[in-house]
């Protein structure tokens, strides 16, 4: 066992009872989770095809997979599962369709192709927001175990009660086209382990479960977990109520109470030794945090040394503030030799990076946004993982309906209705109902001709996956694309050439990554899965580069950076309005909580006198959390009585940095 602090160690060993290890920021419990994982393995506790290790993003899944490969001996971590939660329920739906009214052959729905399933039962001219409001409100009532029949008399507004109504016949149109959607992933596994054959066939399979982030467990996710855990309780949950920033994906962090009550025996292990900030930082985060209620308290400490002052900087608009904090970054970097990998700026909404992007661009200084528009959301992109769906499973569905006409070759919407119809009546998938010489019989001699040369399109090069190696698959697809020259077709479109020439490296890029998953998976359905899962970019290819990250308060969790730079805590922005509004003030707090704790060795938090929002400037009040800051650990000098550097001094002060390294 590598080396651990005495509570790292109690929660490591630990065995007999349930566990909550409730892990404070930067306090090791990724280090924790792999030791127990190694420990239970090692000291024979339960084979590792008997354990399961579940996240939350597939980057989390797959670093963890590799530290539990590097600690055992070769071979050792065979067969065990480290995966999200959605590829968990993934696996049970795949092996149990039948007991979730599926058959064979089952696909999965991403979040936009759910989406246009939902607006086909809206009124005509739908808009965007009533399409995205019933489809979050089916998602509740899925994640809340609320069936179809029941969902009207709990609608709580006009919006639940549109979804209650769609509900049912939302589940109609899934359960036709054998398909699942992301809330079904969990849902449906919760509902069919209910079965006592079903639940005690995974519980031996899955004897011993580790959940990392628990306290980001939805209702349902809760309920999965007490199926597979069952009375007995083996698992050890690894969580902290002061990170739970997820209330708007349906994340509870009360789930962390719920286990004191469901499980009487359950043993707590707080981890409250902090490795990544120093004492100033920490103090700050304890002090803000500390005005949340706590059924379990802990306080954050470090050997780090208590470090450098906190320090608030006011700036008369967003303008300024995004050129201070540009000059700030520029003098860190060739004042104080700090790369700048090692920076970052955290804000709460999205659209606060624009005025930073073009301070950052104008001073010369590189920056990489996450959080942005998703890689995935591209239309070449999704039409692309549908060809490679089909390639797999040419009985999907989804994907079948998606490219049958892209590029275009007569399958227009007059078409695929006549199929659907067909396959609805008959009970056959839409490839199989295409193929049937009783359906063409029905069509005119260009429309049956065209499935023709689809359908066997598919049986050809599914054929060639079948026989192939699974690294070959990714030259497979490409060859593919080729064939049908989608991206000519796509392209052909375009006005812009930027534009085409961003869609094409998009296809080259996930050709490549089609083609790394291929060495990597052991079967073309393991791929096909891995690739349905990505919910979101998930996306490590500039980890590492030394670049200044901008990034939102969400997208930073999880993650360390010695310097950051915490801009716009104003508020009605960070305590956001409509949280305030809402009454949900502990979940902003808890997500300044979080901004304070990405930072290692440095900390500079800023405010705006006045902010430009919707074309107009409107007066801004410091955040109510910098008051919560203790005062003696805070530079603070707008409200010490002293003035702010002006742009001069601070132009003055890099000439003179510049002038001495040149010197």
């Amino acid at each position: 066992m590598i080396q651990l602090n005495p509570q790292q160690k109690a929660a490591v060993t630990h065995l007999g009872s349930p566990l909550l290890v409730l892990a404070g920021a930067g306090s090791g419990k990724t280090r924790v989770i792999t030791e127990k994982i190694a420990w239970l393995i090692d000291r024979g506790h339960y084979p590792p095809d008997r354990i399961a290790a579940i996240t939350f993003t597939n980057k989390a899944a797959r670093e963890m997979k590799t530290r539990v490969s590097k600690r055992l001996k070769r071979g050792r971590a065979e067969g065990l599962t480290v995966c999200t939660f959605h590829s968990l329920g993934w696996r049970i739906l795949r092996e149990e369709p039948e007991a979730s009214g599926r058959r064979k052959g089952l696909s999965i729905l991403d979040q936009h192709t759910a989406a246009d399933l939902v607006r086909e039962l809206l009124p005509a001219g739908a808009k965007n927001d009533m399409v995205y409001a019933v489809q979050a409100g089916i998602g509740r009532y899925k994640d809340a175990g609320i069936e179809p029949e029941a969902a009207l008399a709990r609608a709580e507004d006009d919006n639940d009660a549109r979804a209650a109504r769609l509900y049912r016949e939302y589940c109609d149109r899934l359960s036709a086209l054998n398909a699942v959607d992301f809330d079904d992933l969990i849902a449906l596994p919760a509902k069919l382990l209910s079965d006592p054959v079903v639940r005690t066939r995974w519980r031996r399979r899955l004897a011993y479960l580790l959940v990392d982030e628990y306290q980001d467990t939805s209702a349902a996710q809760y309920r999965l977990l007490q199926q597979l855990v069952g009375d007995l309780g083996a698992f050890t949950a690894v969580g902290d109520d002061d990170q739970s920033i997820y209330g708007w994906r349906g994340a509870r962090p009360e789930n962390l109470s719920l286990l004191a009550a469901d499980f009487p025996n359950l043993a707590v292990v707080k981890l409250e030794q902090n490795y990544r900030s120093t004492g100033k930082i920490l103090q700050a985060a304890n002090a803000v945090i500390a005005g949340n209620p706590h059924e379990l308290e802990k306080k954050l400490w470090s050997e780090l040394g208590p470090g450098d002052q906190l320090t608030v900087m006011t700036y008369a608009d967003e303008a300024d503030e995004a050129e201070g904090i540009a000059r700030d970054i520029l003098g860190a970097h060739h004042g104080s030799r700090v790369a700048w990998g090692e920076c970052a700026v955290l804000y709460r909404s999205n659209f606060q990076a624009r005025a930073l992007e073009q301070q950052l661009r104008e001073h010369g200084i590189p920056y990489l946004v996450s959080g942005g528009p998703s890689w995935f959301d591209a239309r070449e992109i999704r039409d692309g993982l549908s060809y490679l769906r089909l390639l797999v499973n040419p009985q999907d569905n989804p994907a079948f309906l998606r490219v049958a006409n892209a590029p275009r070759r007569g399958l227009g919407s007059s078409a695929m209705a006549r199929l659907g119809s067909y396959a609805d009546a008959t009970g056959k998938s839409l490839f199989d109902a295409a193929l049937d010489p009783l359906f063409q019989a029905e069509l005119g001699a260009n429309t049956a001709r065209a499935f023709r040369v689809f359908t066997n399109l598919l049986i050809e090069f599914n054929d060639r996956v079948e026989r192939c190696e699974l690294s070959d698959i990714g030259p497979v697809f490409a060859e593919l694309m080729d064939h049908v020259d989608y991206l000519e077709w796509l392209t052909g479109q375009d006005d812009e050439p930027k534009k085409a020439d961003r869609r094409r490296r998009n296809l080259d890029d996930l050709t490549g990554w089609i083609t790394r998953l291929g060495s990597d998976v052991d079967s073309a359905q393991e791929l096909l899965a891995r690739v349905s899962l990505v919910a979101g970019p998930d996306d490590d290819r500039n980890d590492g580069a030394d670049l200044v990250r901008l990034m939102t308060l969400h997208a930073a969790k999880g993650l360390e950076f010695p310097r950051v730079w915490l801009a716009g805590c104003e508020e009605g922005l960070l305590p956001h309005q409509k949280s305030i509004d809402e009454g949900q003030i502990e979940e902003e707090r808890r997500l300044m909580y979080v901004g304070i704790t990405r930072a290692g060795r440095r900390l500079v938090i800023s405010h705006c006198r006045a902010r430009r929002r919707q074309r107009e400037s409107r007066e801004c009040q410091p955040s109510r959390f910098l008051d919560e800051l203790p005062p003696e650990i805070v530079d603070w000098p707008g409200r010490a009585g002293k003035e702010k550097p002006t742009a001069d001094d601070a132009k003055a002060n890099i000439a003179a940095l510049k002038a001495l390294l040149e010197g």
